[in-house]
């Protein structure tokens, strides 16, 4: 079933695919409308798109929060609600990290997103997505913003075909390792690096005379297809997360939650 959904964006740069989808609700290839664009840096241009729309905009300066928690860290608050043994048993982003350097991350990290959530507040969504945005999120937001674990609502854009070269230079990872194939992933966040359950993907040649530059416009131009796509299949309610479990080569059992699309037939019937 269709449904006009209200969509946040989180961008960090230029914003090309927060365009791109804002592009895709006023031609009604999107049945929603983008209530809130936010960035975690000053002068994300993106943003400046948003706001020639009348779209509310805002920032949280990731940087400097980073920066006066280094410097004054006895003289910052956490949110009430902090619990770093509870994020520390459940993130998956930096599992064998210092364990100094990691609980440093996970308070700056949870203060910024405290902040975060209270500037998204105003402006209530069905469907978070993360456009260009170059964060890792901890538990601690996922969790205030997916309150059903099996109706996740943060949805992330990745440039490669994942679960090849997660992190943050996806298309530079694929061209210096020299791959003939590049693409992109949507997917849902889950507590690790772009490893949620991926919703739809697409890929694109890589000739031998590409650049670095002309691999990231194939797949910059496959992104703007691909993430409108799936974020009206959320809207048609055609998404359903699925725990499965499988056996591995040893006969250990694998446990994964994976993503299925429903076809307009079976929501019908």
């Amino acid at each position: 079933m269709k449904r006009s959904i209200r969509i946040g964006v989180l961008i960090s740069g230029t914003g090309s695919n927060l365009k791109a989808i804002i592009n895709a609700c006023e031609t009604n290839r999107i049945d929603g409308r983008v209530v809130f664009a936010g960035a975690d840096r000053f002068g994300a241009k993106g943003l400046e798109h948003a706001e020639k729309l009348n779209i509310p905009t805002f920032v949280v300066n990731y940087a400097g929060i980073i920066n006066q928690f280094m410097q004054y860290p006895d003289k910052q608050i956490l949110p009430d609600d902090f619990d770093l043994q509870e994020i520390l048993r459940k993130q998956a982003i930096a599992e064998n990290e210092n364990p100094a350097r990691l609980n440093t991350f996970l308070k700056t990290r949870c203060i910024a997103e405290a902040a975060l959530l209270e500037q998204m507040a105003p402006y209530p969504f069905d469907l978070l997505v993360l456009a260009g945005y170059m964060r890792n999120l901890t538990p601690y937001f996922i969790e205030r913003v997916n309150t059903d674990p099996l109706s996740p609502r943060i949805m992330n854009i990745h440039p490669t075909i994942l679960p090849c070269f997660p992190g943050t230079d996806g298309y530079g990872d694929t061209f210096r390792y020299g791959c003939k194939v590049g693409g992109c992933t949507v997917h849902f966040i889950d507590y690790g690096e772009d490893s949620g359950p991926i919703i739809g993907q697409r890929c694109f040649p890589i000739d031998e005379n590409d650049t670095l530059e002309t691999v990231k416009q194939k797949g910059l131009e496959q992104e703007w297809a691909l993430f409108p796509h799936c974020i009206q299949l959320f809207a048609e309610n055609r998404i359903q997360v699925v725990k499965t479990t499988h056996p591995d080569k040893s006969g250990k059992l694998f446990h994964r939650t994976i993503v299925k699309i429903v076809h307009l037939q079976e929501k019908e019937t």
